[in-house]
């Protein structure tokens, strides 16, 4: 625990001074954007990686939150401060709605069961054409195709003109905080060991009285209401939200990152956001060879380093009799 948070004191202090040694706008806005995706796969770790659950419902929350956001202030016109908390909560009601479903379900089948209701959302977004209301012309209830946009921001547009991706980089670095800062506390005490022995022995841990049903929608709900907000933050970011937060290509490209830095870690989510999304940005200008190249990185690390690139740096020398004897 106490290494952990050094790390972490470490990290933020960097953090903190990077808009200052690099204060270019497009940087900013390009590690803010990685603060959002390190929130959702830091969370998403937790139901994958710690509970055991096979569940692809993490971008289906995200979408949630950003939708719920973007719906709250463009028909009722609820402050951005008040509607991402509020989309957050709604996110949680999914989530245990989703957890719920998945109770009698293992393996393949949560995963088969919980992209299978992302893509129910989706295809009923798309499909909305229905006019919910007259406004600015036809707008569906969710949008449809086109997306909701104009809903309202932080404020920082306003009040600092030519700064507010700044801040919004620290908002955004302050839900990264929180994201693992619930991380080490779930993984280091009580409540990581439960899911561990759910997900390593379930037959024992039921046996010695942890519920299945209660921890399962307890990580549930806990991984969704960060996401919602994540969500929530990112349609303020774009002040847009569209279907294109449920593609397919970028549920792949965020569980690469848990996988590429280390299912079940710490920090493993957090160095797989941050290798992967460079790796995105040296192949933006190789165009259609870019989804290749990231592939071809996924596959090397799933057979050359399947453990991620966490363990690299936690590997312990063999013992000097093991050495002789090996």
């Amino acid at each position: 625990m106490k290494r952990d948070i050094l790390i972490g004191l470490v990290l933020v202090a960097a953090a903190c001074a990077l808009p200052f040694l690099l204060p270019g706008r497009y940087i900013v806005t390009q590690a803010t954007l990685f603060f959002v995706w390190a929130v959702v796969v830091v969370q998403w770790n937790l139901v994958l990686g710690v509970g055991g659950i096979f569940s692809l419902a993490q971008m289906a929350l995200f979408a949630t939150g950003a939708y719920a956001t973007a719906m709250m202030g463009f028909y009722w016109k609820v402050p951005m401060l008040a509607a991402i908390p509020l989309a957050g909560v709604v996110a949680v009601a999914i989530g245990m709605l989703i957890g719920l479903a998945c109770l009698r379900l293992r393996g393949p089948y949560v995963a088969l069961l919980t992209l299978a209701i992302a893509q129910v959302m989706y295809v009923l977004i798309v499909n909305d054409t229905a006019c919910f209301t007259s406004t600015g012309g036809c707008m569906p209830l969710f949008g449809g195709v086109r997306g909701i946009g104009q809903f309202g921001d932080l404020g920082f547009r306003a009040l600092m003109p030519k700064s507010w991706h700044v801040a919004h980089y620290f908002v955004a670095l302050g839900l990264l905080v929180v994201a693992v800062a619930m991380s080490i506390v779930i993984i280091r005490g009580p409540l990581g060991l439960a899911f561990r022995a759910l997900r390593d022995n379930p037959g024992y841990a039921v046996s010695r009285g942890i519920s299945r049903f209660k921890y399962q929608l307890w990580i549930f709900a806990v991984s969704a209401f960060l996401t919602g907000i994540a969500g929530g933050f990112y349609a303020v970011q774009f002040r847009v939200v569209g279907p294109t937060v449920f593609s397919f290509q970028l549920l792949l490209f965020l569980i690469a990152m848990i996988v590429v830095g280390g299912l079940g870690t710490i920090w493993g989510p957090l160095l797989g956001a941050a290798v992967l999304m460079l790796a995105d940005e040296g192949m933006k200008e190789l165009s259609d060879y870019r989804n290749i190249g990231l592939g071809l990185l996924l596959v090397l690390f799933i057979i050359l380093q399947p453990g991620g690139l966490v363990r690299l740096f936690s590997r312990k020398p063999k013992p000097a009799a093991d050495a002789k004897t090996g």
